[in-house]
């Protein structure tokens, strides 16, 4: 079974019964990342699978700690001896050491999980911060809006999503120049 096959088994098992939104959006998510592939050369698969995987720690068969990106990256790497580096991305996926700072975690994380490349974290962030929980297309301003609205303001994630908000639409414009360079060297002279 290769990579992405797997990682997609994984992740229906864990959220398509107990969190079918979480699902769909995790779904479309991994759309967002093979959308990317071009910028991503051998890195395509890499990204695909961490994004379908990348919220599999809201299972209610997997959280522990009730912070998505460490119980998931814990369980991709004790459980599934997953690949390190999609265990990686899952870890730090959209700024989780910001939230990981809100609820008091941020030792655990960066102590257990080290960064990843940059152009990849930019493109996982890019790909959840552009697709709504339902698995649609949207943009990171959009994104944001809603993630404020759904938790609050005043919420450890509504707090953590607003100081996040300048890196994310800094990874964006990263993201979607690098898109813009692929797409003007295809353009013919």
């Amino acid at each position: 079974m290769g990579l992405t096959e797997w990682a997609y088994s994984l992740s229906e098992s864990l959220l398509s019964d107990p969190l079918p939104r979480r699902w769909a959006h995790s779904l479309g998510v991994a759309k967002r990342a093979r959308f990317l592939g071009p910028i991503m050369g051998d890195d395509a698969e890499l990204l695909e699978a961490a994004a379908v995987l990348h919220d599999i720690g809201y299972s209610p068969a997997i959280a522990t700690t009730g912070f998505h990106p460490l119980d998931g990256a814990r369980f991709l790497r004790d459980q599934e001896k997953a690949d390190e580096r999609v265990v990686r991305l899952v870890a730090h996926h959209s700024c989780a050491l910001l939230e990981a700072e809100e609820r008091g975690l941020w030792q655990e994380l960066d102590g257990e999980f080290e960064l990843e490349r940059p152009d990849l974290v930019d493109a996982l962030l890019y790909c959840d911060m552009t697709t709504t929980p339902d698995g649609t297309q949207t943009t990171p301003a959009e994104r944001l809006g809603e993630i404020v609205q759904r938790y609050g303001p005043d919420t450890v994630v509504g707090r953590f999503i607003q100081r996040a908000a300048p890196e994310i639409h800094a990874a964006a414009k990263r993201v979607e120049g690098r898109l813009a360079q692929i797409s003007a060297n295809r353009q013919p002279m």
